[in-house]
C-alpha cells in the first residue's frame, strides 16, 4: 500500500454551532473569499486562501442553511430557518434586502450574471428574485415534488438544477418555461450538487455514491461507491483530476477522478462533515463540520509532479493574498468578535 501524505489543515474557529454550507467566490482583484453558513445564525466571511476571519453577517434569527457570494464577492446571500433569504453587502456587512418566505429556506444561489437570486426550501417552491427590482414579487417555477435541498444555475442561467430532501434525483428546470425538462436519477436523496468551473460536469453526492454527469448532455459519466454515507463532494476546478468527498465518518477523502482510487484520507474534524468545497484555484479545499469548525486542506500536487513539499500548515508557499488586498472587504464591515458568537437554537428544525 502506497504511503499517503498527511496534511495538517488550517483550522478556522468562530462558529458556535455546526457548519452546514460553504461557498468560495471566484478569484477577484482582491483575491478570493469563503463564506460559511451555520446553525448559530451568523454567516461568516473569510479570506479564502488564509482562512483569516473578515467579518460576521448579523441579522438572521434562526439557523442559516445556505450561503453564496456573487461573482465579484460584492454581495452575499443566505437562506435561513427564520423563513427568510437575505442579500448582504459583503464589504460593509449590512443587510441590503430580506426576502420573506412562508417556511424554512434551505438553498439559495446567485445567477451567473448576478441579476437574480434563486431560493428553495421546505415550501417545495423555487423562486427567482430580480435583484434590480428588490420589491417586485418573485417568479415561481412549477412546484417542486419535494422539499428543496440544493439549487444552482447552469447553461448561462437558462437552466436550474435542484434536488429534494426527501427523494432521489436531480431535476433540471427550463427557466423560460418553468418546467422540468430532465431528471438525473439517483437512488438516494442528493445532498450536494455542484457544477464544475468549466461547466462540463455536475457533481452529486447521494447516499454512498458520488456521481459525475455530463452537464450538457446529462448522461452519467462516472459513479463511485464511497466507504460511508457522503454528504458533500467537490471536483478540483483547474484540471479536474481529483475530487473530494466527506460525510458521516468525519474523514475527508481525496480521490482520482478517472479511476476512483483513494489518494488521501484526512481526519481532523470531531463530528460528521456536512460540506466540502474546492477553492477556485484548486490548491486547497475547505470542509465544514458538526463540530463547528472549518478546516482548509492543502490539495497537494494538481498534476503528477509531486516535487513541491507540503508544509505543516498546509501551504505550499505560493503567492498569498496580501492583507491590503482584502482591506476593502474589512473596512466598515460589521465586526463581531471571533469565537464569541452567541448560540441560538431557535428555528433550527430541518
Amino acid at each position: 500500500m502506497d504511503k499517503k501524505k498527511v496534511t495538517v489543515p488550517l483550522v478556522c474557529h468562530g462558529h458556535s454551532r455546526p457548519v452546514v454550507d460553504l461557498f468560495y467566490s471566484p478569484v477577484t482583484p482582491d483575491g478570493y473569499f469563503l463564506i460559511s453558513a451555520s446553525k448559530d445564525s451568523k454567516p461568516m466571511l473569510r479570506n479564502g486562501e488564509t482562512g483569516d476571519w473578515i467579518g460576521t453577517f448579523e441579522g438572521h434569527k434562526g439557523a442559516v442553511w445556505s450561503c453564496c457570494l456573487d461573482s465579484n464577492a460584492y454581495r452575499a446571500a443566505t437562506g435561513s430557518a427564520d423563513f427568510s433569504a437575505k442579500i448582504w453587502d459583503a464589504i460593509t456587512g449590512e443587510v441590503l434586502h430580506s426576502f420573506e418566505h412562508k417556511h424554512i429556506v434551505r438553498a439559495c444561489a446567485f445567477s451567473e450574471d448576478t441579476n437574480f437570486l434563486l431560493t428553495g426550501g421546505v415550501e417545495k417552491a423555487l423562486r427567482i428574485y430580480d435583484l434590480n427590482r428588490l420589491d417586485a414579487p418573485p417568479r415561481e417555477v412549477d412546484k417542486s415534488p419535494g422539499s428543496v435541498r440544493t439549487v444552482t444555475w447552469l447553461h448561462s442561467d437558462q437552466t436550474i438544477l435542484s434536488s429534494c430532501t426527501d427523494m432521489g434525483g436531480v431535476r433540471l428546470w427550463d427557466v423560460r418555461t418553468g418546467s422540468v425538462v430532465r431528471t438525473l436519477e439517483t437512488k438516494s436523496s442528493v445532498t450536494s450538487a455542484e457544477v464544475s468551473q468549466d461547466g462540463r460536469y455536475i457533481t452529486t453526492a447521494d447516499g454512498f455514491s458520488v456521481k459525475f454527469w455530463d452537464a450538457n448532455h446529462f448522461g452519467l459519466v462516472k459513479s463511485y461507491n464511497m466507504p460511508c454515507t457522503v454528504e458533500s463532494a467537490s471536483l478540483e476546478p483547474k484540471y479536474g483530476f481529483k475530487f473530494v468527498a466527506a460525510g458521516e465518518d468525519m474523514w475527508i477523502r481525496v480521490f482520482d477522478f478517472h479511476t476512483g482510487e483513494e489518494i488521501a484520507c484526512n481526519k481532523g474534524h470531531h463530528g460528521p462533515v456536512h460540506c466540502v468545497r474546492f477553492a477556485p484555484v484548486g490548491e486547497t479545499y475547505a470542509s465544514g463540520s458538526e463540530d463547528g469548525t472549518i478546516r482548509i486542506w492543502q490539495t497537494g500536487s494538481l498534476t503528477n509532479d509531486d516535487s513541491e513539499p507540503v508544509s505543516d500548515n498546509g501551504s505550499t508557499g505560493r503567492v498569498k493574498v496580501a492583507a491590503d488586498e482584502v482591506s476593502r472587504k474589512i473596512e466598515g464591515f460589521h465586526i463581531a468578535e471571533e469565537g464569541k458568537v452567541r448560540e441560538k437554537e431557535e428555528g433550527e428544525s430541518t
